[in-house]
């Protein structure tokens, strides 16, 4: 096991990494503050890992509430989140109740939300079961639920207690949840650790192929970089808005095509490509740069076009983005590969061209 810690002064909380870590219990008793805890998880999930998680709690003393949710993208709303709020209340949870997230994204930031919310806020720590989740949105304190015109449009920054990412979890994921996690993981090498994309480039492969090895390694250093940045700027005021590097135009996809239809982490790879081929368009990075990009992407079996909404229809929903300011669109681009930045320099009539060179448009 590998722990790592996001600095946060007295909210300041570890992100344990490595294999069997949902049979210790021990990991996260000394997280609760009571003995009632309410584990949120979903119709995928559950059954293959919510009783190695809840049996040694019970065992060591905790009285277990579980909530199990319907799996997808489409399900992190509003009906969904209250669901949550109804199992606690019936419960009688209190405001020292612990809520654990066990799941992907979906199910983390809804969990997270809830706990944000519920009699004001309540402590929750993150259980993460995918790679996307295990090296992105479980480390951070971003929370939220989507709404039709938008993704993540409606949350709050809750930061987690602890993080437990069990590597051992990556073995039941699908292949295509697995190739959407390693879009994220090469996001960090892109927006700011060249050293750590040169060796995505080299151990990409073996990714693929799930040695644990090379898996580990790559979840640490993604959460390394995640922790830097979210000390750093926690509430998004700066550094931070470039972890959003293909985001905007991904959103945009995710909410086009409908929440569900394509996997966050392919929006991710299609909108990076678009974010690059904007970057070249206004002379910072060149086109042997956007090949890199592309090539790599390639090799995780992710997307590089975008679906085939029209270029109106993507600018109207990347009007909705959280970066946008004063009606202004700002974006995350590449001044060059390994340092990303945050700009509103680009033309419309160029955003455009980049939207449809790299989309069912172009």
């Amino acid at each position: 096991m590998e722990t790592l810690t996001v600095a946060l002064g007295d909210r300041s909380y570890p992100i344990h990494v490595g294999r069997c870590l949902l049979d210790q219990a021990g990991l996260l008793t000394p997280y609760l503050q009571q003995r009632k805890v309410a584990i949120v998880s979903n119709t995928t999930v559950a059954p293959l890992y919510l009783g190695r998680l809840a049996d040694p709690l019970r065992r060591a003393g905790s009285e277990v509430v579980e909530v199990v949710l319907p799996d997808g993208e489409q399900f992190k709303d509003w009906r969904t989140l209250n669901s949550i709020f109804d199992k606690l209340l019936e419960h009688r949870c209190e405001r020292s109740t612990t809520l654990i997230a066990l799941g992907g994204g979906v199910v983390g930031d809804i969990t997270g939300f809830a706990a944000a919310c519920f009699q004001r806020g309540v402590p929750f720590i993150q259980v993460p079961t995918t790679l996307l989740a295990q090296v992105d949105s479980s480390v951070g304190g971003k929370t939220a639920i989507n709404h039709p015109l938008g993704k993540n449009m409606i949350g709050a920054f809750h930061q987690p207690r602890v993080v437990l990412a069990d590597t051992d979890t990556l073995n039941t994921l699908p292949d295509r949840e697995l190739r959407a996690g390693l879009a994220e993981v090469i996001k960090y090498g892109l927006i700011r650790d060249l050293p750590f994309l040169e060796w995505l480039e080299l151990h990409l492969e073996r990714l693929v192929a799930r040695q644990p090895a090379e898996l580990a390694e790559a979840i640490c250093r993604a959460c390394r970089n995640k922790a830097e940045v979210v000390a750093a700027d926690e509430r998004e005021t700066g550094e931070r808005a470039l972890l959003n590097l293909g985001h905007t135009f991904g959103h945009a996809i995710e909410t086009g095509v409908g929440y569900g239809e394509w996997l966050h982490g392919e929006a991710i790879a299609a909108g990076t490509m678009m974010a690059a081929e904007l970057s070249a368009a206004l002379g910072w990075i060149d086109r042997q740069d956007v090949t890199r990009v592309e090539r790599i992407f390639q090799r995780a079996g992710l997307p590089v076009r975008g679906p085939d909404l029209s270029v109106d229809r993507y600018l109207e929903l990347m009007q909705h983005d959280k970066k946008v300011q004063d009606g202004k669109l700002r974006l995350v681009l590449l001044r060059q590969v390994g340092r990303a930045v945050l700009s509103d320099a680009a033309p419309t009539i160029t955003i455009r061209k980049a939207i449809a060179n790299c989309s069912g448009h172009g």
